[in-house]
């Protein structure tokens, strides 16, 4: 009986603690969901899993890309990369080849997967880096592609593809183009293929001939001096008055050989001086895939799955685009894009 009368005068107290606005805080310790053969759980794995100050194992997440850290549009992802591990308290291990080719990425991702991280985020532009995407996949890597591949990445059995449906991309930038009075639109392509590319001036061409014009694609090497000469002799041959390009590189030789003349163009991603060429009337518009949200998003996914078990979405594609950029909302992209993040 005495006991009961403790029990009952500690619940009463606490009762009126709680009334008087007293508080508890109760901190979460480090949850890591158990899975089998990577680094998190398995002490044997080459993985350096680094011990976080709560205990346990920091979640570590891979990601290689074929595009140069040091590009501008590259450089923004990467930004996005480091501020998602950042803000979600992962390791970040950021792998890209100093020169693109297929072999270099197909080596970066097997080592990757060698470290067995907890995720793996990995860019797709070619069908031919399927086979080690899938032998990350087999190696129960939960991998997300981001970039190219919104149209290939259902068939290698990723969690989710982070990136703009390229094919609708070029749709939507084609409509824009064809309300602006362009009859025949000239897409300004890169000189290495990329499906993702290719699926621009698919939709661009979709939507000209929806709109009753034409399209005709043209491959420029945009490191190369001559591109704005090129880019100006393949419009006069072609009879474009309207022009796509695939890249800012592309998008700026193109306003600097059309300067004056009556062609509108277009390009697609963003930069300093893309911005300003938009705010200055020099290009028509410039398409934004948010590549920042490329770099930031499928981290941040990742951490959840490698803590919690969760993930959104699966099996989908998480669009970052398309996004348009005009003379009317240049000024606040400029700003951000001072900051890697437009």
């Amino acid at each position: 009986m005495r006991r009961l009368v403790v029990v009952m005068v500690m619940a009463l107290a606490a009762a009126i603690l709680a009334g008087c606005g007293g508080s508890t805080t109760v901190d979460e310790g480090p949850v890591t969901v158990a899975r089998s053969g990577t680094g998190a759980d398995n002490p044997g794995s080459s993985g350096s899993m680094p011990d976080t100050p709560g205990g346990g194992h920091a979640v570590r997440i891979a990601v290689v890309t074929h595009g140069q850290a040091s590009s501008p549009f590259w450089a923004i992802v990467r930004n996005g990369v480091e501020a998602a591990g950042r803000q979600m308290d992962v390791v970040i291990d950021y792998k890209a080849p100093d020169v693109y080719s297929l072999a270099h990425m197909e080596e970066l991702i097997d080592q990757a997967v060698a470290t067995r991280p907890d995720g793996l985020v990995v860019s797709l532009p070619e069908p031919g880096l399927a086979p080690a995407i899938e032998r990350a996949v087999k190696a129960g890597i939960p991998t997300v592609t981001i970039n190219s591949g919104s149209d290939q990445y259902k068939k290698l059995g990723v969690l989710a593809h982070v990136g703009q449906p390229e094919g609708d991309a070029g749709f939507k930038a084609g409509r824009r183009l064809a309300r602006a009075g362009v009859h025949r639109a000239l897409c300004i392509n890169l000189l290495i293929p990329n499906q993702g590319l290719d699926a621009r001036c698919a939709g661009l061409a979709r939507a000209m001939r929806a709109a009753g014009g034409t399209s005709k694609m043209v491959r420029i090497d945009d490191q190369a001096a001559d591109a704005p000469r090129r880019i100006a002799a393949a419009v006069e041959a072609a009879g474009a008055d309207g022009a796509l390009a695939m890249n800012g590189t592309s998008g700026l030789a193109a306003g600097k050989a059309l300067a004056g003349a009556d062609v509108t163009v277009g390009t697609f991603d963003l930069g300093p001086d893309v911005l300003k060429a938009v705010r200055d009337g020099r290009l028509a518009f410039a398409v934004d895939q948010q590549a920042y949200l490329q770099g930031y998003l499928p981290v941040v996914l990742l951490a959840q799955k490698a803590r919690y078990g969760l993930f959104p979405a699966q099996g989908d594609v998480i669009p970052t685009g398309p996004n348009f950029v005009t003379a009317a909302n240049a000024a606040q992209a400029i700003e951000l894009s001072a900051r890697s993040i437009r």
